[in-house]
């Protein structure tokens, strides 16, 4: 992806402390990081090194202690529609059906009935729950509560779809199969994707790019482009090599911090 002067999303800088026991902790050392329109970025690294405080820095859940979080090169000030986030429990409203939820959004910003009608409509089957509309989510299984969780975002108008290891509680074939929808998606839509993950096989399956964080404080450790063709084969030589390399620079950070 060209390192254009016009990034989606920018960190600048950016640090984050917090009070806790009446300790100063350092989730965030110095974040310079810049993700461009219809890219997909994977945040990769250990419990503790910073990512899912970098993902609600960008969210506008947190605000930076230094430094400059920005989209389309203005500060991000709070949470926005066009930053729609996705967590690993799913979020949803449990007293609203799958239409209800994928609804929400767009009712809560006034959108006239006839637009909100089609554009849930759009997405219940762009992410292939026709059958499940009118079911509730303690009727769906983990799979589809996080499909109806990734269409509620994207009927609200997102730009940028901010995924929390949104695929970790679930079993390895509803996870593969997520991944391969994921992507699916991501390539109609051309969204921009940043997601956080424990899984360096994941972000090499899913990224165009993979950042590497390490802990004590929380940095930037490391950007890999991933260059390998897509579909992408989990077995294939280069896959691996990936892997080999990637897994050798995450268990350096656990010596070094050892140490």
């Amino acid at each position: 992806m060209p390192d254009t002067p016009n990034p989606i999303l920018e960190l600048r800088g950016v640090s984050k402390q917090f009070e806790l026991q009446g300790q100063r902790v350092e989730a965030l050392r110095d974040a310079h990081l810049r993700v461009h329109k219809g890219e997909f970025v994977c945040l990769i690294g250990a419990s503790g090194c910073g990512k899912s405080t970098l993902l609600r820095i960008v969210a506008g859940f947190e605000s930076p202690t230094v430094g400059e979080a920005l989209m389309w090169g203005m500060p991000i000030a709070g949470p926005g529609p066009e930053r729609g986030m996705v967590f690993q429990d799913y979020g949803l409203f449990p007293w609203l059906t799958v239409r209800g939820n994928i609804a929400f959004g767009p009712q809560s910003r006034g959108r006239p009935a006839a637009e909100v009608k089609d554009t849930v409509e759009r997405f219940i089957s762009l992410v292939g729950l026709q059958r499940f509309a009118d079911a509730y989510p303690h009727q769906l299984s983990g799979g589809m509560k996080q499909r109806v969780a990734i269409a509620r975002v994207l009927a609200n108008d997102a730009e940028v779809v901010l995924m929390d290891e949104p695929f970790g509680a679930l079993d390895a074939m509803t996870r593969e199969r997520l991944q391969d929808e994921l992507l699916e998606i991501w390539q109609r839509t051309g969204l921009t994707v940043l997601f956080v993950t424990h899984s360096i096989e994941e972000a090499i399956f899913l990224a165009d790019r993979i950042v590497v964080m390490s802990p004590s404080p929380g940095r930037i450790e490391s950007e890999t482009a991933v260059l390998l063709p897509r579909p992408r084969d989990v077995v294939a030589a280069d896959f691996n090599d990936m892997r080999g390399r990637l897994s050798q620079q995450l268990h350096s950070h656990h010596g070094r911090k050892a140490a």
